[in-house]
């Protein structure tokens, strides 16, 4: 093959290598601008725009200050394009978690382009994909949310999401954040730890890649059981929010009722407290609509 022949050659693959990409561009999965709340799906990959987040306005969390204060100030300084923290909400059921992620996007969204996305645990596999469609969107900011994060058996990909936190070549779009929650402390069940204690050569490194993952986030808030004066006060307060309950004596019932609940349900949750208002407002005849 002549010289100017291997150059045409060369030239004819640049220009295929071009537009492969350009079609790869193309097909890829688009940002509804109308919204700023979608669900992350697969198979094939796409944006499912969620018109209304389910959520409780901030002013109705209680008993969750200083996790309210933390959050909102390294969301509010990622929505302003300053440094922030990937963050791990743990703890107890029901006690607020995902709630105080939806309700300060919320809050937060409502005078900024803050977007939430959310993908489920069983698709984490497919998070660079995810990312790499956010990092075309260089004038928004999105926090990538992940409900019920923890990892059971064999699964492997905990490693993948490690690397995208902070350990790969690419990491993380600068305009992306990474919010998960769970009920454990490291997300790895205890079983899962120590079978990797059991059959590594090396027992307390097998160990330490795995709970190194919780490490990855920059900010740990932990959530626990609240005591009786919290879960009433929640009480008191989703009943003013919907209008229930509204004197003296009828508020004085509702505790009475709402503490009988929580000994059915063997806790004393945000989720039990909101649960039992439900139930109230249904035998009431009083609409919910929260704003």
């Amino acid at each position: 093959m002549s010289s100017e022949q291997n150059n045409i050659l060369k030239e004819v693959r640049r220009i295929a290598d071009a537009l492969e990409r350009l079609s790869a561009a193309s097909d890829a999965p688009t940002i509804d601008r109308d919204h700023q709340a979608f669900v992350w799906n697969t198979n094939p990959d796409r944006f499912q725009a969620v018109p209304h987040v389910n959520h409780i306005p901030l002013h109705l969390l209680k008993g969750i200050d200083y996790q309210t204060d933390a959050l909102y100030a390294n969301t509010s300084r990622f929505a302003q394009g300053l440094p922030a923290n990937n963050a791990l909400l743990w703890g107890a059921r029901g006690t607020g978690k995902s709630s105080l992620v939806k309700a300060v996007h919320a809050d937060i969204a409502a005078s900024s382009f803050l977007t939430l996305v959310e993908i489920h645990r069983e698709d984490l596999e497919s998070l660079p994909r995810l990312l790499s469609c956010l990092s075309t969107q260089s004038d928004r900011r999105f926090i990538v949310f992940c409900d019920d994060l923890a990892f059971e058996g064999a699964e492997t990909s905990y490693k993948s999401l490690k690397a995208v936190l902070e350990g790969g070549i690419e990491g993380k779009p600068n305009g992306v954040i990474f919010y998960a929650t769970s009920n454990r402390r490291h997300l790895m069940s205890r079983d899962m730890i120590d079978n990797e204690r059991s059959t590594a050569i090396n027992p307390s490194e097998a160990v330490e890649e795995k709970v190194s993952l919780s490490d990855r986030f920059g900010l740990w808030l932990g959530f626990h059981s609240i005591d009786q004066e919290t879960y009433l006060a929640m009480i008191c307060a989703y009943a003013d929010a919907i209008g229930l309950a509204v004197s003296s004596d009828a508020r004085s019932a509702l505790q009475r009722d709402a503490l009988e609940w929580s000994v059915t349900r063997g806790s004393r949750s945000g989720r039990v407290a909101w649960q039992f208002i439900i139930d109230q407002a249904g035998a009431s005849g009083v609409k919910v609509h929260l704003t």
